[in-house]
This record gives structure tokens, sequence and C-alpha cells, in this order.
């Protein structure tokens, strides 16, 4: 194989974020199980990409460390507001929160689905995000 035939780094780099960003999409029905799959592809081909699959690379890798911390924060609001339901008092804070942290969730779901696909499409149009 010659040099010529062997695919440059920003070409891998470009494929790979084509692929984490499709596995990012793919997490819809997995319940996120492919977005993990897909930060893990992102932190192995970060290392050799370079120019602009390294930016949507590092664009990929940031969206799922905020995605996971407000995943993280709403869950230990979510088990606050458990804990409020069971007084009975505590009932009448705590619902309303429950109800508020699964209207957070999906905001962060919708939130993290059309920024991984403004991400695509801007790697798309070989644009940086």
């Amino acid at each position: 194989m010659t040099t010529l035939d062997q695919p440059t780094s920003g070409a891998t780099g470009r494929m790979a974020a084509f692929i984490v960003y499709g596995l990012y999409l793919l997490s819809i029905p997995s319940a996120a199980a492919f977005a993990l799959v897909g930060v893990i592809v992102a932190y192995v081909a970060r290392a050799d990409a370079s120019g602009l699959a390294r930016v949507h690379l590092d664009n990929a890798i940031r969206i799922w460390w905020l995605a996971f911390w407000w995943a993280v924060g709403l869950m230990l609001v979510a088990a606050l507001a458990w804990l409020f339901i069971v007084t009975i008092i505590g009932a009448i804070i705590g619902i309303p929160l429950l109800g508020l942290v699964g209207l957070a969730g999906f905001l962060v779901f919708i939130w993290f689905t059309v920024v991984s696909g403004w991400g695509l499409l801007k790697l798309l149009a070989g644009e940086g995000v």
C-alpha cells in the first residue's frame, strides 16, 4: 500500500466525527447507550484527528459531557423530589418538582438531539461548529 492509498488523518477524523454524530442521533431509541459508545469513539479518534475533524470531535465530547452532568443533576433533584413525596406536606412540593424534573430532562434530550443534528449538518457542509 502506497502513501497515496492510505487515508489521511483528516479524512479518518472526519469519518469518526460522522460516526459519532450518527451514534448520538441513534441514541434516541437506545436509551442513550449509543451516546456512550459515541463519546468513547470520539475520545479514541480525537488523538489522530486534526483541523475541522478535531473541532467536531471536541464539540461532540463537550455535548456529551454537558448532557451527562445535566442528567446527573436532574436525577439528584428527582431523588430529592421522591423524598419530599414520602412526607404528607412534602408531596405538595415533591410532585410539582418531579414534573419539572421530567420537563427539564425532556428539554435536555431535545437539546442533545438538535445540537447533534446541527453538528452533523455543519460537518457535511465542511464548516466548524
